[in-house]
């Protein structure tokens, strides 16, 4: 598929005509193509990637499978994808990672890398393969038990001891266990006037602080995932002026919802962790428009309709994210003079793709570079409802809500998997 895209604004604000031929950037002075695209009113940004994404296969089909969530995934502006390990097999072995990563190529539709376990089954006993995790062919450099915390510091020491040795990363589920059994929604006045257990902010910080001491003794790589406390954010800072090796990551949910959505116990707004203060909020888009936070993550998590249409206390925790990310991102940190687009293109793509090792995203829009690219028209605005997801569950926090934004064209490789604001067939995908 060879395409030209006529003056896209890029993330800089200038304007420039992109061309696209077997699947990289090319000169687009006298360039032919079969799809000509007329951007002129459209923000390009580089294809955007997440590093934190639950697809469920194999085992938890009826939520979502790699198809359906790589659909999501490409309406939302996506051309790469992270799939978290809590699947059924847990993918703790080299034949699990490989498989999904197969899928992934299989659909076309985005990049889809595997994230290891840390521990066999996420159960926090043993190390999983994580060596042959890293040398199969799905070449994995994140583990994580996201789901769980690797809550015993021996574990977690000797896996960032392991990773290190191949400039692998571990993405911590911060959630100290014991003091979280039963917990409903962020501890507080509000919890105690609902009824529901609270879920107390120490729980994130305390494990978020020990682990950055032993990533700093272990000389690796930490990732903390979801971070959802100011309190968080002053442990994270410390350890980036300390010169440790951690980064972290926040959730669109946790940039704009508040822990008032539980008020009518309607269980879509139940997610792990909890939705926080306003106060936590604020401190969450600060710490990342100032670098202290440097990925925007989905933690796309999503349950069938039973699941989540109970009662609060026996609802599944989680929300679908991949479609809506953007526009959130868009309301929470470039409408509120936070974030300009060039930040936008570095918190959902290039800094994303470094910490996962995603190749082809470092020289966004350059001549010979993969060509991964998103056109989002700012200027949209539209109700979000249930005909924007494309994956194969519904439970999204922003049904009825005003989302800024649309993304119009999605482009993985070359190959356009949206066009014209509609996402294309798998056989038009599989033929680029």
């Amino acid at each position: 598929m060879n395409i030209l895209i006529k003056a896209a604004t890029l993330p800089d604000g200038t304007r420039a005509d992109l061309a696209i031929r077997d699947g990289v950037f090319v000169d687009a002075g006298g360039a032919k193509a079969s799809t000509v695209i007329d951007a002129d009113g459209l923000q390009a940004l580089p294809g955007l990637v997440d590093l934190h994404t639950h697809l469920r296969e194999p085992g938890f089909e009826q939520s979502e499978t790699v198809l359906t969530g790589s659909r999501a995934a490409a309406a939302g502006g996506f051309t790469a994808v992270h799939a978290m390990a809590n699947t059924s097999p847990v993918a703790d072995t080299a034949g699990v990672v490989e498989q999904v990563a197969s899928l992934g190529d299989q659909h076309g539709y985005v990049t889809v890398r595997p994230i290891g376990a840390v521990t066999i089954g996420v159960a926090g006993e043993r190390l999983a393969e994580i060596g042959a995790m890293a040398r199969s062919r799905a070449a994995v450099r994140v583990f994580s038990d996201d789901g769980k915390c690797v809550h015993d510091a021996l574990l977690m020491r000797r896996a960032l001891e392991y990773v290190a040795t191949f400039d692998g990363v571990v993405a911590q589920h911060a959630q100290e266990p014991r003091l979280t059994e039963g917990a409903q929604m962020n501890e507080g006045a509000l919890a105690s006037e609902l009824g529901l257990a609270g879920w107390p902010a120490v729980a994130e910080e305390a494990i978020i602080a020990r682990d950055v001491l032993l990533a700093e003794a272990a000389g690796a790589r930490l990732h903390v995932c979801h971070v959802s406390t100011a309190g968080s954010v002053e442990v994270v800072r410390w350890a980036k002026a300390r010169g440790i090796p951690v980064t972290a990551e926040v959730t669109p949910h946790h940039l704009l919802l508040t822990e008032d959505l539980a008020s009518g116990y309607d269980a879509r707004y139940k997610v792990n962790p909890p939705l926080r203060r306003s106060e936590d909020v604020d401190a969450l888009r600060h710490a990342l428009a100032d670098g202290t936070i440097d990925i925007v993550a989905t933690d796309h998590a999503p349950h069938p309709v039973e699941t989540k249409e109970a009662a609060w206390a026996e609802a599944s925790f989680g929300m679908v994210g991949l479609e809506s990310a953007l526009s959130v991102v868009q309301a929470a940190m470039v409408d509120t003079g936070l974030l300009d687009w060039v930040g936008v293109a570095r918190v959902l793509s290039s800094a994303p793709a470094a910490i996962g090792r995603v190749d082809g995203y470092a020289a966004a829009f350059q001549i010979g570079a993969p060509a991964h690219l998103t056109l989002v028209d700012p200027t949209a605005r539209s109700t979000f409802g249930v005909d924007h997801l494309k994956g194969r569950s519904i439970n999204s926090p922003y049904l009825g809500i005003e989302l800024p934004g649309r993304v119009v064209t999605t482009i993985h490789g070359g190959v356009a998997t949206v066009l014209d604001g509609e996402l294309r067939e798998p056989e038009e995908v599989a033929r680029g």
